[in-house]
């Protein structure tokens, strides 16, 4: 693949053809051996061919060469100051734009070598005179440019083992060979003498250094970028070791260096090789070495085969190449995130100007557009829907600055005169000019004898802003807002008339009415009049477990029961709660799963696991005690523990305490009474709903499932896997069995 690849580079970048070989087998040895990325390939890429061409018309090719050593030089200076990583900072759509805008260059440059003319100098000449060039075309060059086009299309529908080999080579090969068989008259490659006649030393220039700095950083910035875009994109098809970015750019550095003191193109990392590499199977840098050697066989030993290729079979090869840059799944995936209009001028920018002003007008678009996005603020004046009549309502959401000013003093000069104002602000970010014009507003209306109320939801306050300086505020999960740590004050006359002991639950809910409501409003429409949960959850009346929070749920998803302990008792246990909930939920609601979900630290555990208090239990287990009665349920976890209960032994091996495996094995013991109770057993028999134990780590804060034979960590791919070691569990003679 590299081969065909290198040869047509060259030709496109109006460079020698050799300095492309070189450039491969530099690109291969010397990246792979150096650079950070295992199994990526690195060469001579499409992504520079419009870079390379208007430095060799502007310098010539020798100066190009000094250039491309520049460029390996700044890349290994990126490397060392270790800010590889930052290149990844640049938007995606304008890398995406970038890599489209730079296939059309290529496709409408080579479209004219292929119909057997010569690209012209710019994208609007090369569409201005195409028409000229159809009338005029060369059909021995064509169809063998036609011929090469079809194959590389049709190359993706043949059989699995057709494909083994790339279809590039067989593309050329097959184009090569009937222009040979059919003696066509039309042009080939030229090698100017052997590989290493090829080798050249570069040239500084004579004056124009502005253009020489600027040649350096633009080929540096572009084939670092693309480097590591490529570097990114091959660990995602392997399991192997990952990329160190700022080594690969030290080993991409290295080889530019290498290839501009040698007479070769710049090299960077290339998608479409490192692609072609993983897929044979390649498991270590020595891959891409060998690749760079075998392009050394080819380029020294088979010069006479080389000087066989058509141009027009590079030309259409080039061709495909450029379109297959050209990706709709970009596009759609710019209009659903609403940035097709950088994609779009992106490209254009690149296509008719230069890659370097194409990239920086896309770069400023997008920040432009990131800006507008963060800083806009959504402000609705008008009429109220309720209230007064004429009373008029101007809501603001966002981030309220003084760039927001224009927009928000057009609004307040709607209102009417004599007409009562609610001002509604629902705001993270709210600088001080935005506060001032706003108080201003509030004192000039009041003092005209008319009522402005003022409401703010969000957490940036206007009585705050002229205090300190603006910052953003993030509003936290609702309800956890611990009333030990922030306090709602009260004024005097409410304070008066709350008791001591409620003082605190209520300021929560004078700040659930002001801070949270409104958002969860929007979260009941649909389920104001109904309930259809998922799941019956039942878990510890201890106050620090949250069963929405660490399901992530919101309303209307879990039916919740909880009691001390999180036990399920059985008809002489005093569960008649239980029962009916399980009844309910089940035959009424219709869940679709049954949970038990217990915590470390669990005071219930405790008790129940005190020797003391476990003889007690045993004994006494009709004690006066409402308690004592209700957790002599829990004493066949105790029992299970000391028998050494799978669960309790992963737990231990997790380093859990006494306490925190007992309440392990509890859980595993609750879902074993489930799954033989009349109504969950019944209903678990018919598929109806699944039985499941959850585990919450107070400490940590992370969530575990509980089965019979262990615990592992919750979630859906931790819940997959461990499902697969129930199985291999159920199917091997282990001890766990």
């Amino acid at each position: 693949m590299a081969l065909p690849l290198s040869l047509g580079i060259a030709v496109a970048s109006g460079a020698p053809v050799m300095a492309g070989l070189i450039a491969a087998v530099v690109g291969g040895v010397v990246a792979g051996l150096i650079g950070g990325s295992p199994l990526q390939v690195s060469g001579p890429a499409a992504g520079l061919t419009v870079v390379v061409a208007e430095l060799v018309t502007n310098f010539g090719w020798k100066v190009t060469c000094a250039i491309t050593v520049g460029a390996g030089i700044l890349q290994i200076l990126f490397g060392v100051s270790r800010i590889a990583t930052a290149a990844l900072g640049i938007a995606p759509v304008v890398v995406h734009a970038m890599l489209a805008g730079i296939g059309i260059t290529i496709a409408l440059q080579q479209i004219h070598v292929l119909l057997g003319g010569k690209s012209k100098s710019s994208a609007l000449a090369n569409i201005s005179e195409l028409p000229e060039r159809i009338g005029d075309i060369s059909w021995a060059d064509a169809s063998i440019g036609i011929i090469v086009i079809v194959v590389m299309v049709g190359w993706k529908f043949l059989p699995a083992r057709a494909r083994k080999i790339p279809g590039p080579l067989a593309a050329i090969a097959l184009a090569t060979a009937l222009a040979a068989a059919l003696n066509l008259d039309v042009e080939r490659v030229r090698l100017d003498g052997n590989f290493f006649d090829a080798i050249s030393l570069p040239e500084l220039p004579h004056g124009n250094w502005g253009g020489f700095v600027l040649g350096v950083l633009t080929v540096a910035l572009i084939a670092s970028v693309e480097s590591l875009l490529s570097a990114v994109a091959v660990d995602k098809m392997h399991d192997g070791p990952r990329s160190r970015f700022n080594r690969e750019l030290i080993g991409q550095g290295s080889a530019n260096m290498t290839s501009g003191l040698l007479g070769g193109l710049p090299v960077t990392g290339v998608i479409v090789r490192s692609t072609a590499n993983v897929a044979a199977g390649a498991r270590t840098r020595w891959s891409a070495v060998l690749h760079g050697v075998w392009i050394f066989v080819f380029a020294v030993f088979l010069t006479a085969l080389v000087e066989q290729i058509p141009l027009a079979a590079l030309a259409g090869l080039l061709v495909v190449i450029g379109m297959q840059l050209v990706k709709l799944a970009h596009m759609k995936t710019a209009l659903r995130t609403g940035d097709l209009w950088v994609y779009g001028v992106t490209v254009v920018s690149v296509v008719f100007l230069n890659l370097l002003e194409g990239v920086a007008i896309g770069l400023a678009l997008a920040v432009a557009l990131v800006l507008w996005r963060v800083i806009r603020v959504e402000i609705n004046a008008g009429p109220s829907a309720v209230g007064e009549s004429g009373e008029w309502l101007i809501a603001v959401r966002g981030s309220l600055s003084f760039l927001s000013m224009p927009r928000l003093n057009s609004a307040l000069g709607k209102v009417p005169d004599n007409v009562p104002v609610t001002l509604e602000f629902d705001v993270d970010f709210l600088d001080h000019a935005a506060s001032e014009m706003i108080s201003d507003w509030v004192r000039a209306r009041e003092a005209t004898g008319n009522e402005v109320t003022v409401i703010e939801r969000g957490r940036a306050r206007i009585e705050h802003a002229p205090l300190a300086p603006p910052r953003r505020h993030t509003g936290g999960i609702i309800g956890l807002t611990p009333w030990r740590s922030q306090r709602i004050p009260l004024d005097d006359k409410a304070v008066a008339d709350v008791p001591a002991s409620l003082r605190s639950i209520m300021a929560g809910v004078t700040d659930y009415h002001r801070e949270h409501a409104d958002v969860l409003r929007g979260h009941l429409q649909d389920v104001v009049d109904y309930q259809q949960p998922d799941a019956f959850f039942l878990t510890c009346a201890d106050s620090r477990i949250m069963p929405n929070i660490i399901t992530s749920s919101g309303p209307g998803d879990l039916f919740t029961v909880r009691n001390v302990g999180n036990i399920v008792g059985g008809p002489n246990g005093g569960a008649e709660s239980i029962e009916a909930a399980l009844d309910f939920a089940i035959n009424e609601v219709g869940v679709g799963a049954v949970v038990v979900c217990g915590h470390s630290s669990c005071g219930a555990m405790r008790a129940v696991l005190d020797d003391r208090r476990g003889r007690e239990l045993s004994s006494d287990a009709t004690s006066s005690s409402p308690i004592r009665s209700w957790l002599a349920q829990a004493e066949p976890s105790r029992t299970a523990l000391q028998l050494g209960h799978p669960a309790g032994r992963s737990a231990a091996r997790m380093g859990f305490n006494d306490v925190d495996q007992l309440a392990v094995v509890n859980v595993a013991k609750q879902v074993e009474i489930l799954s033989r109770h009349h109504l969950v057993g019944r209903a678990a028999a018919e598929a109806r709903l699944r039985i499941i134990g959850l585990y919450f780590d107070i400490r940590t804060a992370q969530v575990y499932e509980v089965s019979q034979t262990g615990i592992h960590l919750a979630g859906v791919g931790h819940h997959v896997s461990g499902l697969l070691d129930r199985e291999v569990a159920r199917t091997s003679p282990s001890e766990s069995v």
